[in-house]
């Protein structure tokens, strides 16, 4: 006999090799159908999992993420059975659980339509029906490779030659369909209830862009209907909240295939938000000590060499010039830290001197994968506010306090504090190539991180193998109306590349030391940030960050020269303003000032040229009715110096 202890504490005892399933159906007929899967000892494991020693048991519904991946899971190997039913010529690559549902990349001639969605939904639901028990079983590698070669096809080889010789390798059957897998799966593909295939896009093999491009159909289940409808309801609220629906349509951004794919261009409006931004963020970081620094964006590879980025980030840069034809060759930077540290180093310093606080807003250069790239979140050029902040060992915890409450104060004026979390994020000793190896410098600067965040009583989520080359990170984590995580600001401490550069400086008893450097962002990616703020308010941005804070609207032409002469008035007084003097009715004019988001409309006609007014509507109050010039000006000026949002 073995002992189960259950996630209540409570235990009970059953005969060795009993099934996870049995155990659900000895406690509860209902909590048995449904469960989705399970966790011993913290190990996710299906529900037929046998149980062979004493071990703490947590059975898994759908409301758990394990038992969410386990049901999204096995609704994509539905998916892909469906598929090739119906298109018996495909190759299968890979289907996992995400986030939001699943996916499966198919190699197939020509891309999926609508048509086909709905015929392999069809296909789907007949699956479903026959309810066919979902087996596991284990082959050799040997085997693996033969089944691969007989029906599993080139990309389940590919993954199956990644697997050391001698390991047994996972499968799951499902009637007439088998897949390599991990697993976990449902016990039969009855128990999905609700799906509905969202899309299909293209997608490379494993995201490499010099590899097959695939066809990856996404999708999503839910055990009831009604789950469904409320998910695909939101789904659509988030549609119409994206950033790359919505900038096109306010004119904020555009991109074009001349220009590049990962080039965003900016346009006057878009431009206008973050020339707000910058200059929010450039006064505020003066204000709290910080110098600011201008840098090229090129330098040869022998900078790059010394920090470490040609070894560990060439990948990632755009690099130029023949070496064999004696030509410098140079690279757009990644990232600045480089170049101000030379700035640092073009004196002696005293500990007198410390702490200095560089800050830049720089244009940075990446080479992101085609199948990376998103709009404004993950581009090829990006403006980021960096900063980095030079040292004492002692000078290190008050400077890692003052770097947050300054992201802190910036996001929560932003309106985006409630929408971040934060990540502390270490490197993975296992993979010296990856990052620089001193393990002491590591678990020291760990510790230090460590220490500084809990004495912050800061809740964080601790991430392996997701620290910078030169140093662990705190990332600020959001998602965008997808649900598609991304880092937006980091907090760096780094223990290597002041000594990299040779930077020192001379303390009290007359030594040279190193300094400890913090690398951070304030505000992040300009143009991620961005992109979060036109989702966060679907494009209705707060007065003191939208592009045309008021749109004057004469009733007629011969209100014009009012409405032109109030333009001119308002925006010597610091308002940005737009007068609409086409030949349209008012109507008309008001829905398009609605319809680009406007928080201000002015009326004028013969009433307010008489009286010196304008009849004020408001984007989210409506109509307020005449207000005085003289009295107006001064409370939208009030307003937009507030920054309310």
């Amino acid at each position: 006999m073995i002992t189960i202890t259950l996630k209540d504490g409570s235990s009970k005892q059953y005969e060795a090799g009993t099934a996870v399933i049995d155990v659900a159906q000895d406690i509860s007929a209902g909590l048995a159908r449904a469960a989705c899967a399970a966790e011993v000892d913290g190990q996710l494991v299906d529900l037929r999992y046998r149980l062979q020693q004493d071990c703490a048991l947590s059975l898994l519904t759908f409301d758990d993420p394990g038992g969410r991946h386990a049901y999204w899971h096995t609704s994509s190997h539905i998916m892909a059975q469906a598929v090739q039913r119906l298109y018996p010529s495909v190759q299968l690559a890979i289907g996992p659980a995400i986030d939001t549902g699943f996916y499966y990349d198919f190699d197939v001639d020509a891309p999926f339509t609508r048509e086909h969605l709905e015929a392999v939904e069809k296909e789907m639901q007949a699956i479903i029906k026959e309810n066919l028990p979902i087996e596991r079983f284990s082959l050799t590698r040997e085997e693996a490779l033969q089944w691969a070669d007989r029906e599993g096809g080139p990309y389940k080889r590919e993954l199956i030659e990644e697997f050391p010789e001698a390991e047994e390798i996972s499968f799951y059957r499902q009637g007439d369909f088998t897949d390599l897998c991990a697993g976990p799966h449902l016990m039969s593909t009855g128990r999905v209830k609700a799906f509905k295939l969202l899309y299909a896009a293209g997608a490379y093999w494993r995201g490499d862009e010099h590899q097959p491009m695939l066809q990856r159909i996404y999708g999503t289940a839910f055990p009831k209907k009604s789950l469904l409808d409320d998910h695909l309801q939101k789904l659509e609220e988030a549609r119409q909240r994206d950033h790359n629906k919505l900038g096109r349509e306010l004119e904020l951004f555009m991109t074009s295939e001349v220009v590049g794919q990962g080039l965003p261009l900016l346009m006057p409006k878009g431009a206008k938000v973050m020339q707000i931004l910058q200059r929010f963020v450039e006064d505020e970081e003066e204000r709290r000590g910080y110098l600011a620094t201008r840098t090229p964006v090129m330098a040869k590879r022998d900078l790059y060499e010394v920090s470490g980025h040609w070894t560990h980030y060439k990948d990632g840069m755009f690099i130029m010039g023949n070496e064999e034809a004696g030509e410098d060759v140079l690279a757009l930077r990644p990232m600045t830290c480089p170049f101000q540290f030379q700035i640092y180093k073009s004196k002696l310093r005293s500990y007198r001197d410390l702490p200095l606080r560089y800050s830049e807003t720089s244009p940075l250069f990446r080479n992101e994968s085609s199948g990376e790239m998103h709009g404004l979140i993950r581009v090829r050029q990006f403006t980021i506010s960096e900063g980095h902040l030079i040292c004492t060992p002692e000078q290190l915890q008050d400077e890692f306090l003052g770097v947050m409450d300054l992201i802190d104060y910036v996001m929560d004026t932003l309106g985006l504090r409630e929408d971040i979390w934060f990540r502390f994020s270490k490197w993975d000793p296992d993979k010296k190539d990856k990052y620089i190896d001193n393990p002491e410098a590591w678990e020291f600067t760990q510790d230090q991180m460590k220490r500084i965040l809990d004495a912050m009583e800061l809740e964080y989520v601790e991430a392996e193998d997701e620290a910078a080359f030169y140093g662990p990170k705190l990332d600020i984590q959001t998602r965008n109306v997808h649900g598609k995580e991304d880092t937006i600001i980091t907090v760096q401490i780094d223990f290597a590349l002041p000594e990299r550069f040779d930077m020192t400086y001379v303390d009290r008893d007359g030594e040279r030391k190193r300094p400890i450097i913090i690398h951070r962002t304030s505000i992040g990616c300009y143009e991620r940030t961005l992109a979060m703020l036109i989702e966060k308010y679907a494009g209705a941005f707060p007065l003191w960050l939208a592009p045309v804070q008021a749109r004057i609207l004469p009733i007629a032409e011969k209100h014009a020269a009012y409405a032109q002469q109030l333009q001119r008035d308002m925006q010597q007084r610091g308002l940005r303003v737009e007068a609409d003097l086409r030949n349209e009715k008012i109507g008309y004019k008001i829905r398009e000032a609605q319809i680009q988001k406007i928080p201000y409309m002015l009326v004028v006609g013969d009433k307010e040229v008489d009286n010196e007014a304008a009849a004020v509507r408001s984007r989210k109050e409506g109509d307020l009715g005449p207000r005085p010039i003289k009295k107006l000006l001064p409370e939208l000026l009030e307003e937009a110096a507030s920054r309310k949002f």
